[in-house]
């Protein structure tokens, strides 16, 4: 099948608008790997200013038909003691992955008229997170599973379907609110897989949090830059964008470490721990 002309563009964010489209878990890594490779060969660079539209006959994101997505409560306990149990926290770490490769592409093509460093930012986040889904996929295979065998959740898209119109608020509230909870759980997640003997699957959640840290500070950085655009106050702002949208409030614990290394201020973290 040939892809459309968009596909071959030299401008980002058209580029990464087709790799969002894709629905092809291992189609999109490639198209976001192709993209990746075509901005350090100088071949394509940002369009900050261009006005995209999404086409009318495509959903945002693109996704496979599998895995079934269905209410967090409906899904199956998760026991260490089985490889299908084990199986299924692995499924819903590469589910976490893909969709956090949509979370970037979308970062990256929806706003206009930002600097070019935040499209190759996003574009660095896409990547890396193409990566962990690739690891996370492949693992599951030698489980004797596949991406889509089980089911999953698809609450993590709607805070980006929230955000839209705004990037202030996109940058506040997702990789700030759940991508940093990411931060949190990896440690007592890669705990339990490596007490279950799964040394390989916890060598991989080394990787995924190392990344993760350097794209929850990305988030920092450019939601600072956008309250500084816009002569807002980062603290007051960041509670008031929480209450207006309906963020969801971590609770601990939470891998303080990890959030400072990623640019929250001890007064955010004070403001983050007054919620245990």
């Amino acid at each position: 099948m040939s892809l459309p002309p968009y596909a071959h563009s030299g401008e980002l964010r058209t580029r990464a608008l087709h790799c969002l489209l894709q629905s092809d878990p291992f189609e999109k890594v490639a198209a976001v790997n192709a993209l990746a490779a075509a901005v350090r060969a100088g071949i394509c660079a940002p369009d900050p200013a261009a006005q995209l539209q999404a086409p009318a006959d495509r959903p945002i994101p693109g996704r496979p038909d599998l895995p079934q997505l269905v209410l967090p409560s409906a899904l199956g306990k998760r026991s260490m003691n089985t490889v299908e149990g084990r199986a299924m926290l692995i499924h819903a770490l590469a589910h976490i992955e893909f969709n956090a490769i949509n979370l970037a592409l979308d970062a990256l093509w929806r706003f206009p008229d930002l600097p070019a460093a935040y499209y190759t930012d996003w574009l660095k986040v896409a990547e890396e997170e193409s990566l962990h889904f690739s690891l996370v996929a492949a693992h599951l295979v030698t489980l004797g599973y596949a991406y889509g065998d089980f089911t999953a959740h698809g609450s993590l898209w709607e805070m980006v379907a929230k955000t839209t119109g705004d990037a202030l608020a996109r940058m506040a509230l997702v990789p700030r609110v759940l991508e940093a909870r990411g931060l949190d759980a990896n440690p007592p997640m890669r705990a339990k897989i490596a007490q279950a003997g799964d040394l390989q699957a916890a060598a991989i959640l080394d990787i995924i949090l190392r990344d993760e840290i350097g794209h929850v500070e990305i988030g920092n950085r450019w939601y600072r830059h956008l309250c500084h655009q816009r002569g807002l106050e980062p603290r007051a702002t960041f509670a008031a964008l929480c209450e207006e949208y309906w963020a969801p409030v971590p609770r601990g614990p939470f891998n303080v470490e990890a959030r400072r290394q990623a640019g929250f201020t001890e007064e955010e973290i004070a403001d983050l721990c007054a919620n245990k």
